[in-house]
């Protein structure tokens, strides 16, 4: 199961593959596309993981160049997706984990949470940022619920910000930790996907509470706050 259908995340990778060719060198090409060859056909992982963690030696962290009809065409495809602050080291990794096989469930949560569990912070960011192009997408609502507690900010980031996923897969109790951690951490509240469409009265209730306490300390409160409290 995906986020979207197979033929969309088809022409997604496609793309990413078109994007990835016009940033990589000839060298650093031919050996990406070599490990994916490798993790399409490996029974295990360790393809895969040495890859996954190798990989910004060879591509560098240089941000992207896009085209304007790359980041239209990403929008159309998959709305609240955007690439446009990505490095070409983390949608490499994307386009990574886009090409290991998935008809065996088991085989596949097993190589990707294994990801997870061993990731440091750059390659977390490229995991929860990979999680609507996902298969099995309802699997990682976990996953993604676990990265809410992260204290890293490009973590956090990764999650909320021009990611679709949260506004699709999270529970209520999930989604409201979102956005409750988004404005305790001052995160840009704007750039979360589906920010209004999921709002909701235990959530409102949440932030009246959060506003009193604010109000009381003298604090500021960010105007978003009051626009959620009052749906509008």
């Amino acid at each position: 199961m995906h986020l979207t259908d197979p033929h969309t995340t088809r022409t997604i990778d496609g793309l990413f593959t078109s994007i990835i060719h016009r940033h990589l060198s000839e060298q650093a090409e031919a050996w990406l596309q070599a490990k994916a060859t490798a993790v399409k056909t490996e029974q295990g992982s360790m393809q895969l993981n040495m890859a996954f963690a190798q990989l910004p030696r060879m591509t560098t962290k240089a941000a992207l160049q896009l085209k304007a009809e790359e980041v239209q065409e990403i929008d159309a495809l998959m709305p609240g997706l955007s690439v446009t602050t990505w490095s070409i080291d983390q949608l490499s990794r994307v386009w990574l984990l886009m090409q290991v096989p998935d008809a065996d469930q088991d085989s596949y949560l097993k190589k990707i949470n294994g990801l997870f569990i061993a990731a440091e912070m750059n390659e977390l960011v490229a995991l929860y940022a990979a999680l609507p192009l996902l298969s099995y997408s309802q699997e990682w609502a976990f996953r993604c619920t676990e990265g809410i507690r992260s204290n890293i900010g490009t973590v956090l980031e990764a999650i909320m910000y021009h990611n679709p996923y949260p506004f699709r897969y999270l529970p209520e109790t999930a989604w409201n930790q979102l956005v409750l951690k988004a404005f305790f951490t001052e995160k840009d509240v704007e750039l979360i996907y589906g920010l209004m469409e999921r709002n909701n009265k235990a959530l409102q209730q949440t932030l009246k509470d959060y506003v009193e306490e604010r109000d009381a300390a003298g604090r500021t409160i960010n105007p978003w706050i009051h626009r959620l409290i009052k749906g509008q």
